[in-house]
């Protein structure tokens, strides 16, 4: 844990996911223009954050980091899930002369923002009012599924970071269970990940085609996600379709698991974009889909975060509470 009174230093902050990777600035409190890089342009994070600071116009090396990765962090390592990517903070220590590096699951950093989120930054997605005292927990469609829960407490929050994004996926019905057997004899193991992510919405389009006998043209995430919503594509709108629903289901799941009363948040860059399409979908009703415990789910409320930089909202909590900036 990082400990210290840096009034006038600059603290490092970076959301390291599989598609981007954005930097900032903390300095006095004060977080400074966020800068997006592409992890397809660099070899490393290394060679991603060396480009950064030499772009920074500052002459003195911020003096603390806290870096938030899309992977499991394990004993302060980090392997990305979707790219090559290494993060590691004692190599980063070493590197870049910092006294002390924090490195964190992305999605728990989102479950640090979540207590400071107000209603501008939210979409409620059905329910009701949040329990006061009661476990929130996030979940994100992204380049992965993240999935993270910050549980109140007299002293603040607990966070804890979750990889219940590669737990295995369930089918709501037939149609999905095709869909699952059909991905299960590409990959073996279906996991949530497989269908709601990026990729997954891509697997999911191959998989309805493939089911329908149909031959669409190839399409990636956002194309699909763009033609199912002008509904110029069967398939990508099914696909569409099929993807709100779904994750409606391991939303439920996932409150169901944490009892998260105080609410389920929607994060991740996929869903951001389309929160009329979403509302409109199957989501809430499979939200609230689980036979004797509907009247448990039906009062949860689900909110779709619209803050585009939420994790820097939870990166800049974490360092407050641990002393920086």
């Amino acid at each position: 844990m990082i400990k210290a009174t840096l009034e006038g230093r600059a603290a490092l902050l970076a959301d390291v996911g599989g598609t981007n990777a954005r930097f900032a600035l903390l300095t006095d409190g004060e977080l400074g223009a966020i800068t997006h890089m592409a992890v397809k342009d660099y070899a490393t994070f290394q060679e991603a954050l060396a480009a950064y600071l030499g772009a920074s116009a500052r002459a003195e090396r911020p003096a603390h980091a806290i870096l938030a990765a899309s992977g499991a962090v394990q004993n302060a390592r980090c392997a990305l899930t979707n790219n090559s990517w290494i993060v590691d903070a004692e190599e980063l220590r070493g590197a870049y002369g910092f006294s002390a590096v924090r490195l964190i699951n992305d999605f728990e950093a989102v479950a640090w923002a979540l207590p400071r989120l107000g209603p501008d930054s939210l979409l409620q997605l059905g329910g009701r009012q949040q329990v006061p005292g009661a476990p929130l927990a996030a979940i994100g469609p992204g380049t992965g599924l993240g999935m993270a829960v910050s549980i109140p407490h007299p002293g603040g929050q607990i966070v804890l970071a979750s990889e219940g994004g590669h737990a295995t996926l369930a089918g709501g019905s037939l149609r999905e269970d095709a869909v699952i057997e059909h991905l299960r004899q590409r990959f073996g193991h279906v996991s949530a990940e497989r269908i709601l992510s990026g990729a997954g919405l891509e697997n999911l389009y191959d998989a309805l085609a493939c089911i329908d006998g149909a031959t669409p043209p190839k399409r990636r995430a956002s194309d699909i996600t763009r033609a199912g919503i002008e509904g110029t594509c069967p398939i990508s709108r099914s696909a569409v379709d099929m993807f709100c629903a779904m994750l409606g289901s391991v939303a439920g799941n996932l409150a169901l698991a944490l009892t998260a009363r105080g609410g389920i948040f929607i994060g991740g860059g996929i869903l951001r974009h389309l929160p009329d399409y979403l509302a409109a979908s199957q989501f809430r009703q499979r939200f609230e889909e689980k036979g004797r415990l509907r009247k448990f789910l039906e009062p949860i409320p689900a909110y779709l975060i619209l803050d585009d930089d939420v994790a820097f909202v939870g990166l800049r909590n974490l360092m407050e509470v641990e002393g920086i900036g």
